[in-house]
């Protein structure tokens, strides 16, 4: 446990109206590169300079409905030594992270009847989480998507939520994501993953104007949002990760014409990612616990990537990376399939049902034979590179506790 970290780090800030001065910045991976992005209220971008030298950052979206900041971009060339936006330094990713955090579904759930406590940093606990992380200084950030959860208004007279925003709005995705994840934001890069929440007609407006990895028009779609878009890659020092756009497929049934275009997408990564090792970040994922267990099978499986996926994925694609289910779990098949590592307890509602070890159930006709959960725990999950270039992937609490860790050969783990 992190013991010495300030309890600072454990208060939550609630700020949700306007600021005085809205000034948020970061670096992300998008399709061919790395890019700065700024938001800010000011009437013109931020000061930029890369290697001390002034670099002019383009206007990404201008200010709109519901969105009063204005958000601006810059590409970063692979051979720069140094970023500053605003004077301050820019977090540049390394050739061969060594630590890469993976976090997902962080936003305080307001839909309906489902009320989370955002107000209450034990009961949402995206900040607290966050913030050690950042204290433990990953190389990367892997977010596996839903940001964006404050869809309906707090009920009257709770407490809990009292003075939430909620809609598509630029309140909503302060509160939800940039003021939680002010610090470690700003001081690591990122890789970000769209969720389901970030769908067009959920959290896609914010999600386009501010962090989709593709250029922003407010003249296409609802807004400037776009429907899902395709993979694209980024090179983590002998490791293709390949990030993917699964935010609307069909969990329940098999939708022919995703599943046609996603197997599309499957068959492509020899393309992608013909040499060495190979990771899949996307959000829901295709084999996997959801808690509605029945004589020794689960739910839990998407129909349509799993038609899409099944015979199509290249033996040199290790382990997929997701979210969705709000849980930690790895689970390794009896069949040859990649490893499901599934991060997405990163603050929004725990998945109550979810099974506490999930060796030997199956899901969809795959059987998992190895692997480790820990349910009803909020945290994030790091995966670790040895001297040997084998990784780990250790499960954290919100405190930095360590709850598990399995190690990784190939497709196969060794957990404890």
């Amino acid at each position: 446990m992190l013991k010495h970290i300030s309890a600072a780090f454990f208060t939550l800030s609630l700020a949700t109206s306007a600021q005085a001065k809205e000034s948020y910045h970061w670096v992300q991976y998008v399709p061919g590169g790395v890019e700065a992005r700024a938001i800010s209220d000011g009437a013109e971008c931020p000061a930029a300079a890369i290697d001390g030298g002034a670099v002019k950052m383009t206007v990404r979206a201008e200010p709109g409905d519901n969105y009063p900041i204005r958000v601006c971009a810059m590409p970063i060339p692979s051979t720069a030594k140094a970023a500053t936006i605003e004077g301050q330094p820019l977090a540049l990713p390394v050739a061969k992270p060594k630590r890469i955090l993976v976090i997902g579904d962080t936003g305080c759930r307001l839909k309906g009847k489902q009320v989370q406590a955002c107000n209450d940093a034990q009961l949402w606990p995206f900040q607290a989480g966050a913030s050690v992380a950042a204290y433990m200084k990953p190389d990367l950030v892997i977010d596996v998507g839903d940001y964006h959860y404050r869809e309906t208004a707090c009920p009257d007279g709770n407490a809990g939520c009292a003075g939430s925003p909620f809609g598509d709005t630029w309140d909503v995705w302060r509160a939800d994501f940039f003021i939680p994840a002010g610090n470690l934001l700003s001081t690591v890069p990122w890789a970000l993953v769209r969720g389901n929440h970030e769908e067009c007609e959920r959290g896609g407006k914010g999600w386009a104007r501010t962090m989709d990895p593709y250029a922003f028009d407010a003249a296409q779609g609802a807004s400037g949002c776009l429907g899902p878009q395709k993979p694209f890659t980024l090179d983590i020092g002998g490791v293709t990760v390949v990030m993917m756009d699964v935010s609307t497929a069909k969990e329940d049934k098999v939708d022919e014409k995703q599943a046609a275009a996603y197997k599309e997408q499957f068959q492509a990564l020899s393309k992608l990612a013909p040499n060495g090792p190979a990771w899949l970040a996307f959000h829901r994922p295709i084999w996997s616990t959801d808690g509605s267990v029945k004589a020794g099978e689960t739910g839990g499986d998407n129909q349509t990537l799993a038609a899409a996926a099944d015979g199509n994925i290249p033996a040199n694609v290790q382990l997929t990376l997701s979210g969705h289910h709000h849980k930690f779990e790895v689970d390794a098949y009896e069949q040859d399939l990649p490893l499901a590592i599934i991060s997405g307890h990163g603050g929004d509602d725990i998945s109550p049902d979810v099974p506490k070890n999930p060796v030997g159930l199956t899901v969809n006709g795959k059987k998992i034979n190895a692997g480790f959960a820990k349910p009803l725990t909020y945290g994030f999950a790091m995966l670790e590179r040895g001297s040997d270039d084998k990784w780990t992937v250790i499960d954290y609490d919100v405190k930095g506790n360590a709850l598990g860790r399995c190690a990784i050969d190939g497709r196969k783990v060794a957990c404890q």
